[in-house]
């Protein structure tokens, strides 16, 4: 740290300098806002097994009521869900309707948009901010990064299908219409948009590898495009004992949702199968 502040201190023009204090600045101030959710963490997970605040006070050498301070400062748990830093969201794209290829720009679906403001107001509970990016319509995605958040159908990118393709549990599969299958069970789960035509769907939520090996990423994605708000209603209402359950290690479930045809308002969802922990 001593060296880090070195550095900054020996930039010479006034302006630049001022610059990297503030970059390190940020630096560290995310570095106190993980450790303070680390240490949330940690003291509730010490009286979740048994401990009283008096004894963890004694054990840490502070007071109860500090103890009592420390457990409430800090954003919850579940924030190491998403990540440590500023989320980015990669939104499949396509290219404008009713227009040649080389003059239609690359647009998101209203389902799409809509679920990326959810996720950051989520986020932002989280003490985390988030940006988005649209994903080409060639389906070109940079997987290899931190803090990553994919709400893409495997349809409109090669590179997300073969991720995919690695989960020994759950798939995407098509024959008269496209669907989810339990691999384990051989359930097919179909949309209701597509058997009955009622407003519902079922998404596909996950932590996959990254293609580097060095890391994951959260992972979205319905059979239609309103299958993914599903997976996000259902983030917004369950991911603390999702947290509980999966931590940061890889997995893959399945959720259903209800909607509002008219305003596209997903106004229940829930897990549709077992969440599947994947090895490694």
């Amino acid at each position: 740290m001593h060296e880090e502040i070195q550095r900054v201190a020996q930039v010479e023009p006034p302006v630049e300098r001022a610059k990297a204090a503030i970059a390190l600045m940020g630096d560290y101030q995310g570095r106190v806002t993980e450790l303070s959710r680390i240490r949330r963490e940690a003291i509730e997970e010490a009286a979740a097994s048994g401990m009283s605040q008096s004894e963890i006070a004694a054990l840490l050498g502070v007071s109860r009521g500090r103890v009592g301070q420390l457990a409430a400062q800090g954003p919850p748990p579940e924030r190491a869900f998403f990540g440590t830093d500023l989320m980015t969201v990669s939104l499949g794209g396509k290219y404008e309707a009713g227009k040649e290829t080389g003059e239609a720009g690359e647009v998101v679906t209203r389902e799409d948009f809509g679920n990326f403001e959810h996720l950051r107001k989520l986020l932002s509970t989280l003490k985390l901010d988030a940006q988005y990016e649209v994903i080409p319509p060639t389906g070109i995605v940079n997987l290899n990064r931190d803090n990553h958040v994919v709400i893409c159908g495997p349809r409109l990118s090669p590179i997300i299908a073969q991720v995919l393709e690695g989960d020994d549990h759950l798939r995407f599969q098509k024959d008269r219409a496209w669907h989810l299958v339990d691999l384990k069970n051989q359930e097919a789960h179909r949309s209701p948009m597509d058997e009955s035509g009622e407003a519902g769907d079922v998404g596909y939520l996950a932590r996959l590898p990254r293609l580097d090996g060095k890391g994951t990423f959260i992972y979205i994605a319905g059979i239609h495009a309103i299958g993914a708000n599903g997976v996000v209603h259902y983030l917004e209402n369950h991911l603390a004992e999702l947290y509980r359950e999966v931590r940061t290690h890889r997995f893959s479930t399945l959720i259903s949702c209800r909607y509002d045809p008219k305003t596209l308002e997903v106004l229940e969802s829930k897990r549709v199968s077992p969440i599947y922990r994947h090895e490694g």
